[in-house]
């Protein structure tokens, strides 16, 4: 896994497919984006509970998640978004950051483009 890197997400979320859009109009996207349910995540390393869970970002046979996903896509992303991305892996602002992201995860079906189906599955037991 070596290359462009990938960011995997939701996609059937409405709001993770905006936030791509988003991130590829404006922030100027440097990874391939992949729903999670169309990529063989054991080559990534990963299993469905925590692609269900959260964004994931893979790069050099690495892969980060959540928030700190959302920080190499800024790192990637270079000048001005750079800035954001060191400051959401340093502490306290990455504490911050992932309370932030599990706040928003937990509550993606309330969001504009949000749907039903964009809820985080129930926890198992």
């Amino acid at each position: 896994m070596t290359g462009q890197p990938v960011l995997l997400y939701d996609g059937d979320c409405g709001f993770c497919a905006t936030c791509i859009g988003f991130a590829e109009r404006r922030i100027g996207l440097r990874a391939r984006p992949v729903p999670w349910q169309f990529a063989d995540l054991a080559e990534f390393g990963t299993t469905r509970e925590r692609a269900e869970h959260e964004v994931l970002w893979a790069e050099d046979g690495r892969l980060y998640g959540g928030a700190q996903a959302v920080a190499r896509l800024f790192l990637a992303a270079g000048r001005p978004w750079s800035l954001a991305g060191y400051a959401l892996r340093v502490p306290p602002l990455c504490w911050v950051a992932h309370w932030g992201y599990r706040l928003v995860a937990a509550n993606r079906h309330r969001l504009p483009g949000g749907t039903p189906a964009c809820a985080l599955p129930a926890k198992r037991r």
